[in-house]
């Protein structure tokens, strides 16, 4: 089975509870559910909350919510506690819930890629890179290699880089037991060091395969991130998804 899980936390770090600012008329987690559930490739879409504030602000959504540990350090220690009973090959994608405007098209391309018997960890880099991605270290950028296989995260990227650099999207797809595995493995030192949790795989020996894009990744990580997602939103060209076959469920 093809599973989305969405971690939303309520209390993060640099803006607290944005996972419940109205956008679009709506709790902003309730649009990335939205488009979520527009991908054609997921069988089931479960919403991994932490709070009961979370849970009320949704109840007029007929999603499938699952209440988790506010415990877990990290989105991914928290799909796996929802995914611990899957199937082995079931293939689970790691939709961040603070992206309100992510394209099920991408949803579906890492879903294709995970249907690959020989991938088990993937994930998303698009080619969409500006030069100002390239010296922000809030961008994260990725090195691959010929295998089209990610050999390298950064934040900070050297100039005879450029040119074979890609902008990472975080989204996520790993078989059940890749992800057990995965998030049973201890912290990396380059993983605390640059705050990149994928490094944990490769330090490992992992293999992260990737999918290339072109897509524009919009997440939110402050306010004012939101405000720009804000005024995006009545100007997404919906029309395009609908041309594609991708209706809102």
């Amino acid at each position: 089975m093809n599973i989305g899980i969405i971690p939303a936390r309520l209390d993060s770090k640099r803006f607290p509870k944005k996972i419940l600012e109205p956008l679009n008329g709506k709790p902003m987690i309730a649009n990335t559910v939205e488009r979520t559930l527009m991908a054609k490739k997921l069988e089931r879409v479960i919403l991994a909350i932490d709070s009961e504030e979370t849970k009320h602000a949704l109840r007029d959504f007929n999603f499938e919510i699952v209440m988790t540990s506010s415990e877990h350090q990290s989105g991914t220690d928290r799909i796996a506690e929802v995914a611990c009973d899957f199937e082995d090959e079931d293939i689970i994608i790691n939709i961040q819930g603070d992206e309100p405007l992510i394209d099920p098209k991408v949803i579906d391309s890492l879903v294709s890629k995970l249907e690959d018997p020989n991938v088990d960890f993937a994930t998303v880099l698009s080619t969409n890179l500006t030069t100002s991605d390239f010296l922000d270290p809030n961008v994260v950028k990725a090195i691959i290699n010929e295998k089209q296989e990610a050999i390298e995260f950064k934040r900070n990227i050297d100039d005879f880089e450029i040119g074979g650099v890609y902008r990472h999207v975080g989204l996520y797809g790993y078989t059940k037991e890749m992800l057990m595995r995965f998030t049973a493995l201890a912290q990396s030192q380059n993983e605390i060091a640059q705050k990149l949790e994928q490094l944990r795989a490769l330090d490992n020996n992992i293999t992260i395969d990737v999918v290339i894009d072109s897509c524009n990744s919009l997440s939110v990580d402050t306010k004012e991130d939101f405000e720009k997602i804000t005024k995006l939103v009545d100007s997404i060209s919906e029309i395009e998804l609908i041309e594609d076959g991708y209706e809102e469920q």
